[in-house]
């Protein structure tokens, strides 16, 4: 065997080898906060696609994992499917948060957003932001069949005082 194949033979080796550490770091998840943590699981993944006015598709993703740059990341908590309703007057958002009593819940919304978050075996975390400033004080929240549904009012917006022009003499 000729000095060229010797050293072929061993850098193909060492590619075997970088090949099967690459695979074992891609099917051990990285979790989000913990380093070298180990998930069994439930994991929980799923989209849905919107088309909106202009025509264009909107892609919503939910779950506790999320593709990442090696491999997937997972969180402690997971997003809920939440859908936001601009009602005119008000929004009403409706959150699928199954498998906790409404006593581990907890909303806390300021004026321009709203935190869901739950405690227990199960723990939920959403953030929703609103286009048009609320009032938090209006929120009222209903809790059956693990859906969620809050309604909150908009905050009028004042119109501009006219002003009065003066003569200057």
């Amino acid at each position: 065997m000729s000095e060229f194949e010797e050293w072929f033979k061993r850098v193909r080796k060492l590619m075997d080898e970088f090949d099967k550490m690459f695979e074992e770091i891609a099917r051990e998840p990285f979790i989000e906060g913990r380093r070298g943590a180990r998930v069994v699981g439930p994991y929980y993944y799923g989209f849905s696609v919107e088309i909106g006015p202009d025509g264009v598709p909107k892609v919503r993703e939910w779950g506790n994992i999320r593709p990442g740059p090696v491999k997937p990341v997972i969180r402690d908590t997971i997003e809920p499917f939440t859908d936001i309703f601009d009602e005119g007057d008000y929004y009403r958002i409706v959150v699928d948060i199954p498998g906790v009593d409404k006593e581990q819940i907890n909303i806390e919304a300021t004026e321009n957003s709203l935190t869901i978050s739950t405690s227990g075996e199960r723990r939920y975390y959403k953030e929703v932001t609103f286009r048009d400033p609320i009032k938090p004080e209006t929120a009222k929240a209903q809790y059956k069949n693990g859906v969620l549904t809050i309604t909150v009012e908009k905050k009028i917006k004042k119109e501009k005082e006219k002003g009065v022009r003066i003569k200057v003499e």
